[in-house]
């Protein structure tokens, strides 16, 4: 598929996850992915919003220079327990503690989305919130969700599309893609604000 939308601009995923790539293809408009080279370190004092705010606006003019003439989709999120973040785990034994750490509580996700037009330099920044109340969990349940499902690269150690579900008392959010990584409902209205309609 052309990576060219109607109005002959590029739609760009500065992003190389395949679940946010996975999403937008969701809305059946052409784009391409592209890795965006930021540094991610949080600055001091920044707040989860602040932070997923800036790294998505980051991701998107971090790509935007060599595209220009395109759309650029920069997106970001972190898991917050306890007024701290949460990072990906990275192996079982991290995952085991975060799913413990959890158990019987709430996660927040906050998820920073930003459209960039590189023709015109104008941006639309957003933040979405979800919370996710977690079931109490026991040492049995974490390990044999992790064993069958392994979210080692997901925060929170959880895939909410999957199995992951089952960990859930309940979901709290306008949008749950926004769970997932890409908050489509706002992204859809960002897409019509910069002339191009999904429907």
């Amino acid at each position: 598929m052309s990576a060219t939308l109607s109005d002959g601009r590029r739609l760009i995923l500065a992003s190389t996850s395949p679940f946010r790539r996975d999403l937008l293809a969701r809305l059946a408009l052409p784009f391409r992915a592209q890795a965006p080279e930021v540094d991610e370190t949080r600055l001091p004092g920044e707040t989860a919003p602040e932070l997923v705010a800036r790294l998505a606006e980051r991701k998107a003019a971090a790509v935007a220079w060599q595209e220009p003439a395109a759309l650029i989709i920069g997106s970001d999120q972190v898991a917050v327990l306890d007024g701290a973040i949460i990072g990906k785990p990275g192996d079982h034994e991290r995952a085991v503690a975060q799913l413990q750490q959890a158990s019987g509580r709430t996660v927040v996700f906050h998820t920073g989305l930003c459209l960039l037009d590189s023709a015109s330099g104008g941006r639309q920044i957003a933040v979405e919130e979800f919370r996710v109340a977690f079931r109490v969990l026991t040492t049995a349940m974490i390990e044999r969700y992790l064993r069958r499902e392994q979210p080692y690269q997901c925060a929170g150690s959880f895939k909410s599309e999957g199995l992951g579900i089952a960990l859930f008392e309940r979901l709290e959010g306008a949008d749950p893609t926004s769970l997932i990584g890409l908050p489509l409902i706002r992204l859809t209205r960002m897409l019509e604000a910069a002339g191009m309609a999904v429907l």
